[in-house]
């Protein structure tokens, strides 16, 4: 290994490219700062390579080929309908994921940011240490954002290995399993649930709450549920995870519910409980940067850590663990060191989950703001009066809006239902400007679209609704 003997001095450092380090590194770059990220892995982080972007290649893969076979309702007759699921892996790793790390790289490099590869330690407050397989270098600078992400909790009795998966094991699986175990039932494992039950596999969900997807509405959850119970798929709740046996040829999962212990067996078990930041082996106490129990950094509004140069963002700091989050606060942590006034302000974060049918929130639930002692009107709109729904044949779902009751103003929205995910971003930007429902219903929406619903929502709440 080859070792520097001189400390290079640098400007601004980004350690992590993900969401929240390529951003904040294009951000800074476009203010003026001359930047550098560290990266120990891919350019692109988690999301982009592991995470929300193959997940959502595969989901898309379970969708086409569950029309396929389900494609007589329409009329048409898709004979011996199969998949190659190394064909559909490659797919993802070259078409999907490479094309978005490249692109990644090109912005990087358009916007003149440097990159450094391997894995950073900070030596003080204003130095850190950069070592891999072939060096390692010292570095001055005068800024840091802090953008290293998080990695998935192993928990006792179910230790990695050939049959015991990760998410990243679970997304790169070489074949459809027969028989899958998912533990946890949040938003990672109910998603990759529903990617294999739709590609055929006989799935098992085992949840520690009493239910799967506790972050939502309980009608939300309904929907998703129902739609597993259609693709058979077993969800098991207030159970406790044991261990797990792995063998040559597959694992036995043991777990207790209700004092008792049971088994199931699976060619495979994924393990989905939580993530934890990666901010252990980064040398915070040589930088004398604060964290809690937990390992997440103390950050102010701006992103500024207990050492006004050194900035945190996404997974390592308080709040939910979302790449939209992480981009967001990037933007901002960029623009305070370079003199601005930015802060950051989370009234209208979305969260979505990509489950069947989508779920996705946005500002106060109905609960949320009653809790706040606010008296709100909540307007319900299905789907299946939606035109545009029905020419999909995906009726299921709903928009619901959460209003002030005495003065129509937005406070928040839930929907579930096909392109949840896209349409929630128009109720994210009305409650970001502080629009009231009348403004909505006001706004003239494209027929026939799913974003109608939002319209018939707001007409629901006034009092006048025209389609139910």
């Amino acid at each position: 290994m080859v070792v520097g003997d001189m400390a290079i001095d640098l400007e601004t450092v980004v350690i992590g490219s993900g969401p929240g380090g390529y951003v904040a590194a294009i951000r800074a770059a476009q203010l003026g700062k001359k930047v550098t990220i560290i990266e120990r892995d891919a350019i692109g982080g988690v999301c982009l390579n592991v995470g929300c972007i193959p997940s959502k290649a595969l989901i898309n893969a379970g969708h086409q080929y569950r029309d396929a076979l389900e494609a007589k309702t329409m009329g048409i007759n898709a004979e011996a309908v199969s998949i190659d699921f190394k064909a559909t892996q490659k797919w993802k790793n070259q078409r999907v994921v490479k094309k978005l790390t490249k692109g990644i790289e090109s912005l990087l490099k358009k916007n003149k940011v440097d990159i450094i590869k391997g894995t950073a330690f900070f030596n003080d407050t204003h130095q850190l240490r950069v070592v891999d397989d072939e060096f390692a270098q010292s570095y001055t600078f005068e800024h840091a954002i802090i953008a290293t992400g998080s990695r998935p909790i192993e928990i006792k009795g179910f230790k990695y290995g050939d049959r015991i998966l990760d998410s990243t094991g679970g997304l790169n699986l070489q074949e459809i399993p027969k028989k899958l175990v998912v533990i946890g039932g949040g938003y990672i494992g109910s998603e990759l649930a529903g990617v294999y039950a739709n590609l055929g596999s006989e799935v098992t969900i085992i949840e520690g709450l009493p239910s799967i997807l506790a972050q939502f509405d309980d009608d939300m959850i309904k929907l998703v549920v129902d739609e597993f119970g259609k693709k058979d798929v077993n969800i098991i709740t207030s159970a406790k995870a044991i261990e797990a046996q792995e063998k040559a040829d597959g694992v036995t999962v043991v777990y207790e519910v209700d004092g008792q212990e049971q088994s199931v067996d699976a060619d495979y078990v994924l393990v989905t409980v939580g993530r934890r930041p990666n901010t252990d082996d980064l040398g915070l106490n040589m930088a004398e940067v604060d964290v809690d129990d937990h390992g997440l950094i103390f950050v102010d509004n701006q992103g500024r850590t207990s050492q006004a140069h050194i900035f945190a963002i996404g997974d390592v700091v308080p709040g939910l663990a979302l790449a939209h989050k992480a981009s967001y606060e990037a933007k901002v942590a960029a623009e305070a060191l370079a003199g601005q006034a930015s802060i950051i302000d989370y009234v209208s974060i979305p969260a979505v989950c990509f489950t069947d049918p989508e779920l996705a929130t946005v500002g106060l639930t109905q609960s949320e703001a009653q809790a706040q002692n606010i008296d709100v009107k909540v307007a319900t709109f299905p789907l299946a009066a939606n035109a545009r729904a029905l020419s999909l044949n995906a009726t299921q779902g709903f928009v619901r809006l959460v209003s002030d009751k005495e003065t129509g103003l937005l406070l928040g929205a839930q929907i579930a239902g096909v392109g949840a995910s896209d349409v929630i971003g128009e109720l994210g930007l009305a409650i970001e400007t502080r629009m009231n429902v009348e403004d909505l219903a006001l706004t003239i929406h494209a027929h026939p679209t799913l974003a109608e619903t939002i319209m018939d929502a707001s007409d629901l709440s006034l009092g006048f609704p025209i389609h139910i």
